[in-house]
Order: C-alpha cells, then structure tokens, then sequence
C-alpha cells in the first residue's frame, strides 16, 4: 500500500472496530486519516493502482457489511428484509388484508428501494415466510415456500404475500414519528433508515451471513425469555450476562431439537459472543405388539432434516469408494456392518399433520433402546453444533461482536429513544389539535360576530386575526369550516375533546420529563407485547454427554506385525516367533509390537507424523493382513517406520539422526485423526531414531551414540519436553557427514551397548557409574570415541 492521503471519510463509511480484525486491519487502527474516495481519486490525472485498488476494495467491503449482509442491533434486519417489510406496509398487506401475488411485492420492492435483481429479494422474502427458518416469520406466505428438505420455494409469480400479525412488532409505529427518512437509490422516494421494532427482533430470528472479513451467526430466541430479559436488565443496568441466562435460558430454533451443552458452555458463548454448542434431535420410543417396540424422531436439531439423514443413512449402508482408493476402507466397512448388523428399517412418516416423523426400525426387540439412539446420533447429523457468532450494527452504526447484555442494552437505548421521539411527535400533534380547537371554540362564542366579518370583510382572514388574536392556522381553520359543523352540539363536543387533549398533554410531558414513568411505559408495552405474542419455548436445554458408539474389546494379549512394504495385521498371544511370519513376495518384517487388544497402536511416518490404530481393531487371522494405507490417511511416498504402545503417562525419548530431541508422554502421541498429526520436525531424508520409553530419575542420563563410534551423556533436565512434539534441542553435536545413530535414557548407575565383536559373535559392553563418567558432559557435545574392537549396533 501506498502512503495514506490527507483525506477523511463519512462516519457511514466508517469499517468495523476491533471484532472485526480483518476489517480493522484494513481501515488501519484509527490514528491515521484514511484512503480517499474513488471519487477524490478521479479528479487526479494519475493514480496508484495500489491505492485505487485498496481503495475500491475497502469501499466494497463497507459496502456488503453495512449493505447487505449484518444486520442492524435496533431492528434486527438486514436491508433487503427492512425494504420488503416496509414495501408491504406502504402497500397495505397487513396480517387481515387479503394477499397479493409474491411477484407484486417484489417488483414495489425492486422499483422502489433495492436495485438488485429479483431473485435476492425474493429468496429473502421466501426465507421471512418459513416457519423452519424463522422462529417468529414476518411474512405470511401464501402456496409453496420450500421446506425444511431443501426444496425451493414456487416461483414468485405462483405464490401470495402478506405480513403476520407479528410484524406489527416491527412496523406499528412508523408514522408516529419515529423513524428516520432517506432518499431511495435515485432520490425519487424515501425509506426508512432502521424501524421502530417494539421488541429486539435480533434475538428473536436471529441471523446469518457472510460480510467481508466477517461473519454473522446468531440463532433466534424465545420471544417471552427476550421480553422478560429486556425488561430485567432496564430495572436493572448492572446484571451481567449470567443473570441474563437465568431467564434466557439459550437459542430456541424453529424445529425445536435439544440443546446438550453445559450452562458453562452457553454462558461463555453469551459472553464472548462466540462459540459452539452441541445440538441433537428429540426422539421416543414406541411400543408395539408382541415386545417389539421402534425408535421415532420427532424433532430435528439445526441444519439438519428428514431427507439428510436418510441420505446419511443409505451413504453409511451402501457406501462408495473414496477418491484415490481401490476398495472401501476399514472403517466404511465396519459402520456398514454396523448399522446392517441394528437398523432393520427406516421410513419418513412425516406429512402435513405431523411435521417431522422419522422412523427407525431395529433388527432385534432385545437391543437397547439407548443404544440403539446414540449409533444413530453418533453417525448421523441426528446430532450436531450450532455455531454463535453475535456480531452485528451496532446503534453507533459500527459492526462488532457483542455480547447477550450488549445486544439486549443497545436495543434498549434505541427503543427508549424511540418511545421519547414517538411520544415528542404525539405532544406535536397534540398541541397542534388544541390550538385549533381552542380557535374554533372561540368561534361559538362569538359566531354571529365571526360571521359578519366574514360577509362583510374585503380580507377576512386578517380581519378575523386581528378582532379575536388568532394565529393564521385558526383562521384558515376557521374559513374551512363547514356550515353542519356550527350546529350547537359541536361547541360542547369541542370543550370535551379540549379537555381530553389538555389532560393526554399533560400525561405526555410528563413521560418526557419523568424518566421513571418513562421506563414504566416502554416496561409495560414490552409486557404486553409478550403476552400477545409469546409461546412457549420449543427447544430443550438439558446438559448431556455427546453421543458415542464404545465397541467392547475382550482384553487379550495381541502382536501387532507390519511389513516392510506395509501390511498390517494381528496375531492372538505373544512369543510369537517371527521366523515362521510369511508375507506378501518381496516383503519381510518391519516390527513385531506386543501390547493389549485394548491398547492404541501409535504409528511413526517417515514425515514426522504419528498415526493412532486400536490393537483390537486389526484385522486378525494368519493372512498378510491389509494395507495400513487403508486404515489411515497416510501422505503420498510416506510409510510407516515404528509402532508403539504404552501407558499414556509412559515417558519418551523421541530424536532423529541429525542429533535434534526432546521428550514427552505417549499420551501426547494421541489422535482422532485419520490422517494423524504432525509430531516430529525431520529434515528431507532424515531417519527417525528407535524411541525410547524410560522411567523419569533425577539421575536420568540421555545417552547418544554416533555412527563414527563417539558416546555423549548428559542430564535429562538439560532437555526439554515438548507435549506437542516439535524439532526438539541439540542432544549431541556432529562432525561432517556423522550422524546419529541411537539414543537412550540410562539411569545414570548402569548402561548395556550391544554390538557385534570378533568373529560376528553378538556382543554387550555394559558401563557402571564410573565407566560412564568420562563420557558425562554439557548437552550438545560431541562426546568422546569409546575404545575397543566393538561394532557397535546400539543401546
């Protein structure tokens, strides 16, 4: 970017703050004047493409997040909704009128206030009328408006339009002098800049979209937990966000569902306006003749539906092979058993009587129910997250991540500014009625002289001023008057309507002068409004752990054998003697690992990645087992080079031939990856050296051999451990082509070389304290040559 010029911009323009760091990365911190405008830049003769560009860019942005895409904290609307709504407001379809073609709407919305193309106004209307998308829909939507499946709605000119009942919430008080007015895009019309919601629709419907360098996700709300909040946190300003959820307990989607996360969980996505919580379907159990019984879904979570998870199903029971495979890996061909081996049937019974009716059929009356329900959440998207990314305009007109006491305190600041400027335009209009009824009073009193001037005068409007001291609105009152409205009942309907006026007056400026009677109205009308609209809430929040499938594994003593070209299986027992393993031709064994059937199999790539398999799930038998490949994701031209089991708190020396280590638990080795995690940083060809578990000692000892025959030791607590593996500190400094060849922990009284002496004869050298201490130094030393005719192999 080029040097920023001297040149401000509209506060409209202004980008996000700090919630939004990509925005604000762009606009700078605030200290700095911004980039000018395309326009400033046109009347130059020449310009920076890096400043047109970053210009042009920034202005887009501001653009989709204030146009388009967030939505406003007063209202909760986007644009494009706002402009429809008051389309359909100005057009007079309210919740009892009769409905007009969807088409008609769109085109008063297109023509009038968004110069975009049809289908997005349309798709937004569609989305106001479902009533799986929105918890409470603003349009009453006459024909097909899609379902919750993923069909489209019919097309605009087959289907009719009106406003619900509670768009009233929204729109009721429009013309009471309570929202703003601006031009349209070509100036010829006005439409309203936020309107006057009586209750926070944001958190009511919530919201979604995609900004730039931003995001919206707030889920909706139970209308009466948001109007009994609302009207805590106004007698209350202090309450913080926990007291909040007391009475909003959380999201309340559409379909109902159930919310398992943890009150800890919620609160702290309410309070950093962002998180995820754990979501799944609501279901029961149907008994049927003769003990039979089947499992029935009668609610779904978010982002889920009938038609997906029957999807899901076939994909789980006739699954296709993956991209780059020859055959269906190990785990496709366990879930397909699974589920043929507990599912018998499933079915949509759902219809118009019942909304969502899924029906599962087990194989056998014996199997538990519980069970059964969890395989069927664990591997479907019966069970799932709902983001919350609360971030919307604030009343400043700044995009930013709130929190559920921001959302719920900036709606009050505008809804309490809005009953002022409503009750501020009554008192006008008010005011203005008893100045004519007071002019017009004074014309019975004295009608026949009224009527004189008004025969005789040349002028008698500024006679009429100057006889009786009216202003110029009484006297053309006056002169408008009709005869009928002289008969002697109107002077007595004038003096009641007068004193009606005068004591509604005296009611109003008292509202504004009284900021207690003030919050008592704006309190009362909140109330109100919850107990035309409210419901009850549809979403269950009960704290439960996520579901799992555990699959029993008789505990038994297993060896685990990979082959060179990597084959993998499992041989019941141990001893087993490796002689008498036969392999694919042109394979041989790689590693024989003993362990449990219940133990996890950590698996050391070539690449420094590690891999984790179940003992128990290897396949068995005395063939040559499967292709690792096929049970993990493993990268093009790496292979397997180690296998390891232990205790997870079992402790590791893990280093490579370049002399680099560290040391760890081989709990730190886990993953549920199937394309595993990256542990151990190797240069290009480097070898991972054999690891080492030991038994921690404060007299601990790290021991390298090199391969031009050098041994150095030196503490343990020289070297650091590093749980999320890395390239670990230099264990032993090299010569030139020298490299590592071993590396142990001793435990500084006693350490065994092995190695091949005279005549090929397998030999061990085995060091006490003493024999070891001329080779005891610093970390990363080259040690010293060790004397004697033996070749050595190793530790």
């Amino acid at each position: 970017m080029t040097d920023t010029p001297d040149l401000p911009i509209e506060d409209d323009e202004l980008p996000a703050d700090e919630a939004a760091e990509a925005q604000a990365a762009a606009l700078g911190d605030g200290n700095l004047p911004p980039p000018p405008s395309l326009l400033d830049l046109a009347g130059a003769d020449s310009v920076p493409l890096g400043r047109y560009a970053e210009r042009a860019y920034l202005e887009y942005a501001v653009s989709v997040v204030k146009g388009r895409a967030l939505p406003e904290v007063a209202d909760g609307q986007k644009p494009v909704q706002r402009r429809i709504l008051y389309a359909m407001h100005e057009m007079g379809l309210g919740s009892v009128a009769k409905p007009v073609k969807s088409a008609r709407v769109v085109g008063e919305v297109l023509g009038k206030f968004h110069p975009h193309g049809d289908s997005s106004a349309y798709e937004a209307m569609v989305r106001m009328a479902q009533d799986f998308s929105l918890r409470y829909p603003l349009v009453d939507g006459q024909g097909n408006f899609g379902s919750r499946d993923g069909d489209g709605a019919a097309a605009m000119r087959y289907t009719e339009a009106r406003l619900t009942k509670i768009a009233e919430l929204l729109l009721s008080e429009i013309n009471m002098g309570t929202a703003d007015f601006i031009p349209n895009y070509d100036g010829a019309f006005e439409e309203p800049k936020l309107l006057p919601a009586r209750l926070p629709m944001l958190l009511l419907n919530g919201a979604s979209g995609i900004a730039v360098g931003m995001a919206t996700e707030i889920p909706p709300h139970n209308l009466t937990e948001v109007a009994e909040a609302a009207v805590a946190l106004i007698k209350n300003p202090r309450l913080e966000v926990a007291d909040l959820l007391d009475i909003v307990q959380g999201p309340d989607f559409p379909g109902g569902g159930q919310i398992i996360s943890s009150r800890e969980q919620i609160l702290a996505a309410y309070e950093g306006g962002r998180g995820s919580l754990a979501v799944r379907a609501r279901w029961k159990v149907e008994e049927l003749a003769r003990g039979q019984w089947q499992l029935v879904i009668t609610e779904l979570p978010p982002n889920s539906s009938s038609q997906k998870v029957l999807e899901e199903i076939e994909d789980l029971t006739n699954p296709k092979i993956k991209k780059g495979k020859k055959a269906l890996t190990q785990e496709q061909v366990q879930l397909k058993q699974l589920l043929l081996s507990q599912l018998d049937t499933v079915r949509d019974e759902s219809g118009k009587d019942v909304a969502i009716r899924l029906v599962f059929e087990p194989k056998s009356r014996t199997q538990n129910p519980e069970e059964f329900a969890n395989m069927l959440l664990t591997h479907t998207s019966l069970e799932g997250n709902a983001s919350i990314n609360l971030v919307a305009i604030g009343i400043d007109g700044r995009p930013q991540q709130k929190s559920l006491k921001q959302l719920l305190a900036e709606w009050i600041q505008y809804r309490f500014a809005t009953v002022r400027r409503r009750t501020a335009h009554r008192l006008g209009q008010v005011d203005d009625r008893i100045h004519i009824l007071e002019g017009r009073l004074l014309v019975y009193l004295n009608i026949d002289e009224v009527i004189r001037i008004i025969r005789q005068a040349d002028d008698p409007k500024a006679d009429l001023i100057a006889a009786f001291s009216l202003s110029e609105r009484q006297a053309d009152d006056i002169l408008e008057i009709r005869l009928r409205q002289l008969a002697r009942l109107e002077g007595i309907k004038i003096e009641q309507e007068l004193a009606k006026l005068r004591d509604e007056k005296a009611e109003l400026e008292h509202l504004l002068a009284d900021e207690g009677a003030m919050q008592k109205l704006i309190v009362k009308e909140i109330r109100d409004d919850a107990k035309t609209f409210g419901d009850a809430r549809r979403t269950l929040i009960e704290a439960k752990e996520r579901a799992t499938v555990v699959a029993t594994v008789v505990d038994e003593p297993l060896t685990v054998i990979l082959s060179d070209k990597g084959w993998i299986r499992a041989r019941n027992g141990h001893g087993i003697d490796t002689q008498n393993l036969s392999f694919k031709e042109g394979d041989s064994l790689l590693a024989a690992l003993e362990c449990r059937s219940v133990d996890t199999v950590a698996l050391f790539g070539s690449d420094g990645r590690v891999y984790n398999l179940l003992a128990g799930n290897l396949p068995g038998g005395r063939g040559d087992g499967v292709p690792v490949a096929s049970l993990i994701d493993l990268a093009a031209k790496t292979r397997i080079v180690q296998l390891l089991a232990a205790k997870p708190e079992q402790a590791l020396l893990i280093a490579g031939a370049n002399g680099y280590a560290f040391h760890c638990e081989f709990k730190d080795l886990l993953t549920r990856q199937k394309a595993g995690k990256a542990f151990l940083s190797l240069d290009d060809g480097e070898a991972l050296l054999k690891i080492a578990p030991f038994v921690a000692r404060d007299s601990n000892l790290v021991c390298c051999l090199s391969t031009s025959g050098r041994l150095h030791a030196f503490p343990l607590a020289e070297l650091k451990a590093l749980s999320g593996g890395g390239r670990g500190m230099i264990a032993m400094a090299l010569d030139d082509g020298d490299t590592l060849a071993a590396i142990t922990v001793s435990d500084g009284e006693t350490l065994t070389l092995n190695g091949i002496g005279r005549g090929g004869k397998a030999m061990a050298l085995t060091f006490d304290a003493n024999d070891l201490a001329p080779y005891v130094g610093k970390r990363a030393k080259k040690g010293k040559p060790l004397v004697g005719g033996l070749k050595l192999a190793g530790f």
